[in-house]
């Protein structure tokens, strides 16, 4: 399992099961590409990998552009522009951009650890699928660090031409458009949301020229780039987020503990970046990241007094180097029936062994899921 092969220009490592193959980048520790069977022969890849992963680039590219894919663990969450007593981050931390060491693995479970620079302390990764299952489970535990520290996952889905994705997410409390300029025209960046506009719901989200935008439907505004965060009602036993895909048969879904991740962003790519690598190509894919964060910041920003901490919104937790802190996340991949067509709820079964999908059009699917996990630092292999 320590054997590492080249997929999509990253040494990476991998894991499968009758249902999922997946991959984890060296370099990053990105989770992708990753295929999902949902049904007989039929495979589904719903991550977005980055089309100049195997270019050439500039020197100064950060890691996580050059490798990036899937999902990652970002510590500190963010762009990091600014500096936080002296400690300067690449854009989402180290967690993100430099090389994970192998710990140990099995076809089922890889175990890999980091032991960070920039403020000294220690992650381990560990990711796991579990036989039966169509779900990823990961667990990050932050060790030996102290202070103020955001954080966050950042699964990244590419939407295929021709479909449609409907998103929804559990109860949220606080809904808002970035608090400052996303992309400005004067580097080729574009974005049409209002800057700093709250709401309540996603099916009306105020825009700059005074329309309003239904974020309930991916992909839309061709040529911008976008992004909003809701904070999640933290009296929830789990938030989750979802994605419905009726043309390709199914739905994507993340799973997570209110209380550890307090907020969603959602980044929506499509075309708005016209500088390198982008060069308005990265199109039709989304971000569905789970954070403790300012936005995406950065942790200077996280951790000051800001607009969300102010309203009782998380943005960081402060790290005891003696009390190791566990981030636990489940992703998962289910099939759906004719006229299942946005989630309207999900929920855990009695023994926590399995959650329902119900849909708004009344269709419900139920698939096995360890939901203890999001709240428990291990994964039961029953």
């Amino acid at each position: 399992m320590s054997s590492l092969r080249k997929i999509q220009g990253q040494e990476s490592w991998t894991l499968a099961t009758a249902n999922i193959e997946a991959a984890v980048t060296r370099q990053a520790g990105h989770l992708g590409p990753v295929r999902f069977c949902i049904g007989k022969d039929r495979w589904v890849e719903p991550f977005a990998v980055a089309p100049w992963v195997k270019e050439k680039q500039a020197p100064e590219l950060p890691q996580l552009l050059r490798v990036m894919r899937g999902d990652f663990f970002c510590m500190p969450f963010g762009g990091n522009e600014k500096p936080y007593r002296g400690e300067v981050y690449p854009p989402h931390g180290e967690t993100a951009n430099a090389p994970w060491t192998f710990e140990s693995g099995t076809p089922q479970r890889l175990e890999l650890s980091m032991e960070t620079t920039i403020r000294k302390g220690r992650v381990q990764k560990i990711v796991e699928l579990v036989p039966g299952h169509s779900a990823i489970y990961q667990q990050h535990v932050i060790s030996g660090i102290k202070g103020p520290m955001s954080f966050g996952h950042h699964p990244c889905l590419k939407i295929p031409v021709g479909a449609t994705g409907r998103l929804s997410l559990s109860r949220f409390t606080y809904g808002q458009v970035f608090p400052g300029t996303f992309e400005n025209p004067v580097t080729g960046g574009y974005s049409i949301l209002k800057q700093g506009a709250k709401f309540r719901t996603l099916q009306r989200v105020p825009r700059s020229d005074g329309q309003f935008a239904d974020l309930s439907a991916y992909p839309a505004r061709e040529g911008y780039e976008d992004l909003v965060l809701m904070a999640a009602d933290p009296a929830l036993p789990f938030a989750w987020t979802a994605i419905v895909v009726p043309e390709e048969g199914y739905v994507w879904f993340s799973l997570k503990n209110p209380r550890g991740l307090r907020s969603t962003v959602f980044w929506m790519s499509n075309g708005g970046r016209h500088y390198a690598p982008w060069s308005s190509r990265h199109r039709r894919v989304i971000g569905l990241e789970e954070v403790t964060s300012n936005f995406h910041f950065g942790l200077a920003e996280s951790a000051a007094s800001n607009l969300l901490n102010r309203e009782g919104i998380e943005t960081c937790v402060r790290m005891d180097p003696k009390h190791p802190f566990a981030v636990n996340f489940i992703m998962a991949v289910a099939a759906i029936p004719r006229g299942f067509d946005i989630v309207k709820s999900i929920r855990a079964s009695a023994d926590g062994t399995s959650v329902t999908l119900r849909s708004k059009s009344g269709k419900a699917i139920q698939t096995p899921l360890n939901v203890a996990f999001v709240s428990s630092p291990t994964v039961s292999q029953k």
